[in-house]
């Protein structure tokens, strides 16, 4: 099967489309972030691209175009690459988009989170989307590198506040090892500094480099196993979406007024 790309299909396909697996659509959020000295600024909407389009070919749910440019204002500006959304941006991005869906008869939104920076601000927009549409639309947030416990392991297996690491790495030499910079990874490591921290610090004051953990034992395999973990963890979640309803019958919570956040 092929996945489903909703950008590159006409409307009375996507009319047909609407009508199928629940309604429901995948909306990739990557980010536009330097990732060290030898990945592409892309690294996370490439992943986020790659994890929900092959999902999409296992279920034949249709995926959204990603969002590329997020939160990445942890970066700082010390590194050039680096475009971030304010918070408030954002947020406010993806409730219209999320209106969109539901004004042209979408039941369901599932975003797919490949950035870190993004998991707070999603939250946000999440619960306050929940209840601006209250019985017309479930939406929920799922992190590719937390979709299984074995899949964080990996991530955070040589640095629990990771960036451009060994996991990166190795999901790029399996996905684009052609915008891999394999002459740039002697040296490239840089260790986690932020064990034993009260505050939180921006990548410019915890990496030398734009990097935390260790690329330069990154691997094809590893990237390759990490990656199908990934898809495989995706598409039964995808299929639990399609048909998931809330705990409670619609009789206990119908006619609650809606609440806008605008």
């Amino acid at each position: 099967m092929t996945p489903v790309i909703l950008e590159h299909l006409a409307w009375p396909d996507l009319e047909w489309l609407r009508e199928q697996h629940g309604g429901l659509l995948l909306l990739p959020l990557g980010a536009t972030e330097q990732h060290g000295p030898h990945l592409p600024v892309a690294m996370d909407t490439l992943l986020a691209e790659a994890v929900c389009w092959e999902a999409s070919a296992q279920t034949g749910v249709p995926v959204m175009p990603a969002l590329r440019y997020t939160v990445s204002q942890g970066h700082t500006t010390k590194w050039p690459g680096t475009f971030s959304l304010r918070h408030e941006t954002f947020m406010a991005t993806l409730r219209e988009l999320a209106g969109w869906a539901v004004a042209t008869g979408w039941k369901r939104l599932l975003l797919v989170n490949a950035h870190f920076g993004n998991d707070a601000p999603a939250r946000v927009a999440v619960d306050q989307l929940r209840l601006a549409y209250l019985g017309r639309l479930q939406v929920g947030l799922v992190h590719v590198f937390q979709l299984e416990d074995a899949i964080w392991r990996a991530y955070t297996e040589d640095a629990a506040d990771l960036h451009a690491n060994r996991a990166e790495t190795s999901l790029m030499l399996h996905l684009h090892p052609d915008k891999v910079h394999l002459d740039r990874l002697d040296g490239a490591d840089d260790p986690d500094r932020t064990g034993d921290t009260v505050f939180s610090y921006p990548v410019a004051q915890t990496s030398l480099n734009g990097v935390t953990g260790r690329p330069s034992e990154a691997t094809e395999r590893e990237g390759r196993e990490l990656f199908e973990a990934m898809v495989g963890a995706l598409s039964k979640r995808i299929t639990q979406a399609t048909m998931e309803e809330p705990p409670l019958p619609v009789e206990a919570w119908e006619g609650l007024p809606s609440v806008n956040f605008e």
